[in-house]
């Protein structure tokens, strides 16, 4: 029997594990006839799409990310128009160039020499304190039995807080990037994506440019210890131009700040479904590493990653022609039966580290140890008082995404007595 997927449907948003299973077990290589491309499902599958860069190109993240303006109407036109009045860039240049995540080499491996400088393990190691700092403050009303919200009191506020402040955002600035964020978020990858005139999104993203850019200026004139004056100062071995450094701060606020909002918040989830788990992890400290690579695992943030094909590839048995997109499905790869045994119950005490949550090879998510050392933080600050603690509100939405996956609220109640 057929199966029916389409990585754009919102139709399994919600649980799209079991179609993933079927998908393995019925079509590893399964055409998606709507979005006219190639769908691998497959653990061994997915890691060879990711490894192999000359067959399987990156520009497809920039060709399928990327909203719909239909023909050019004068509504078209003049929307167009004010963006780039507003944002100094020509949106079509800064499409050409791409961004870290879909460019290919030697041109990536230039531009992430370069952007590394600012996610060096010392860098990151530094900012441990600092994170530590606002979890403590952060879940302060937790502790003390206030309602509260694991997705808008912690797991929003600490990535973009972390974030701003390694660009050197002003702290008064930090609403506006969480809005700018998730006004990105619906054009690339839902329901502002095929009417990204409506809402107000694009006006947002032109007020995110144009706020980079006079940011840029002024890292230029005055340089300071943040991550934009990193980037464009030459002395530091190297400089990206103005289009790539908004390119750049515009990935972050998807790849650095989404992608970690919804890790904390899919963790903290899992752990409230199997109370058996969050016991242990509760009692045991050292077994919090391990409950964030299972929740890296168990239920990725980021669901989907697209190439497409330089040649003719064979795939499980299946050749792709040239010029196709493969859409490499990461979250079920995770839940591989041929790699995770049992891969459905999730397991704190697991080794998990063969996930690919944060990609393979030569696109392995730059951020990934930081993301890591703020769910650490995150789950050991709140693992403790989870027993104490029930899920109030119901069933809260999804993002608003088909590449991320992540709750838009986590609601829990200090359960009296306990």
């Amino acid at each position: 029997m057929a199966v029916d997927f389409e990585p754009f449907s919102t139709r399994w948003r919600e649980d799209p594990y079991p179609v993933y299973r079927r998908l393995r077990d019925r079509a590893p290589v399964h055409f998606a006839p709507g979005a006219r491309m190639y769908c691998v499902s497959r653990h061994e599958d997915v890691s060879f799409v990711l490894r192999q860069t000359a067959l399987f190109s990156s520009a497809a993240m920039s060709e399928v990310l990327r909203p719909d303006l239909g023909p050019l109407r004068p509504r078209t036109v003049l929307a167009l128009l004010r963006f780039m009045l507003r944002a100094r860039i020509n949106p079509f240049e800064a499409q050409r160039r791409g961004s870290l995540i879909s460019t290919d080499p030697p041109r990536h491996e230039e531009m992430r020499r370069i952007v590394s400088r600012g996610f060096t393990p010392r860098r990151i190691a530094a900012l441990e304190p600092r994170i530590r700092r606002l979890v403590g403050a952060l879940t302060a009303r937790l502790a003390r039995g206030v309602p509260f919200d694991v997705v808008r009191d912690l797991a929003v506020p600490l990535p973009m807080t972390v974030i701003a402040e390694m660009l050197g955002v002003d702290s008064s600035r930090h609403g506006e990037f969480k809005r700018w964020s998730l006004a990105l978020l619906a054009l690339i990858s839902g329901s502002a994506r095929e009417n990204p005139l409506d809402g107000g999104h694009l006006e947002d993203l032109g007020e995110l440019y144009a706020y980079l850019r006079r940011e840029i200026r002024a890292r230029r004139a005055a340089p300071r210890e943040d991550l934009v004056s990193v980037l464009v100062d030459p002395g530091r071995g190297g400089a990206l131009d103005a289009v790539d450094v908004t390119q750049f701060v515009v990935l972050l606020l998807v790849a650095g700040n989404e992608t970690t909002t919804n890790l904390i918040g899919n963790a903290v989830s899992a752990l409230l479904d199997h109370p058996e788990a969050l016991a242990r992890v509760a009692r045991d400290p050292g077994l919090v590493s391990g409950a964030v690579e299972e929740a890296l695992r168990f239920d990725s943030p980021v669901q989907i990653v697209f190439r497409t094909t330089t040649a003719p590839a064979e795939v499980a048995g299946t050749t792709i022609p040239a010029g196709a997109v493969v859409a490499a499905l990461l979250g079920s790869a995770n839940r591989d039966e041929r790699v995770f045994g049992d891969p459905d119950r999730f397991e704190p005490e697991r080794d998990a580290r063969a996930h690919l949550a944060f990609g393979f090879g030569e696109h392995y998510c730059l951020g990934a140890a930081l993301a890591r050392l703020e769910a650490r933080v995150a789950l050991t600050a709140l693992a403790p008082e989870l027993p104490r603690c029930k899920r109030v509100g119901g069933r809260a939405a999804f993002s608003d995404s088909f590449v991320v996956r992540g709750r838009t609220a986590l609601a829990l109640q200090r359960e009296p007595g306990r």
